[in-house]
């Protein structure tokens, strides 16, 4: 696999991609993670112009997984990762936060962040696997917390999820 920007005109993919990624969420009851929709193109636009979205690619040079972030407090904060399920457990997901990491780096910044479900496997376990640890929530920042606040508004509180961080 190769991990480059992502083009513009393969937004569409990635949402795809995470469409397809979120049915494995089905099978360990949380449908409505599988139904809800990627973000819409408009946003994943704005990933594109701020230069933090990137898509691992097959030989054919077609997106296959997508990485977006944003800068939380001077670290970049893992927004979104998505492998399709045809090329999951080969190292992708890894790739991408190995090339997110590298950016981060580049930038100055101390660390990723990132927030997911405690009990899914291919979650916080995996991050664990990546270098992330958990953080306490009396070690949130501000902007940990308002991203917090976000997610719960939108209902993914109804399972448990944390933050945690990759120091660089």
């Amino acid at each position: 696999m190769r991990i480059r920007a992502v083009h513009l005109d393969e937004l569409p993919l990635l949402q795809d991609i995470e469409r397809a990624a979120g049915q494995c969420f089905r099978d360990v009851g949380m449908p409505e993670i599988a139904e809800d929709e990627p973000l819409p193109l408009d946003e994943l636009a704005r990933y594109h112009r701020a230069g933090l979205a990137w898509v691992a690619v097959d030989d054919a040079d077609t997106p296959v997984a997508y990485l977006i972030a944003d800068r939380v407090e001077g670290n970049l904060h893992v927004e979104q990762v998505s492998v399709h399920p045809d090329s999951a457990r080969r190292g992708v997901g890894r790739s991408l936060l190995d090339q997110l990491a590298g950016h981060a780096a580049s930038e100055g910044a101390p660390a990723l962040t990132l927030t997911t479900f405690t009990e899914v496997p291919w979650n916080a376990p995996y991050y664990a696997r990546c270098g992330f640890h958990p953080l306490d929530d009396g070690d949130l920042t501000p902007g940990l917390r308002k991203i917090r606040d976000r997610e719960a508004a939108h209902g993914l509180d109804r399972w448990p999820r944390t933050c945690m961080r990759r120091d660089l």
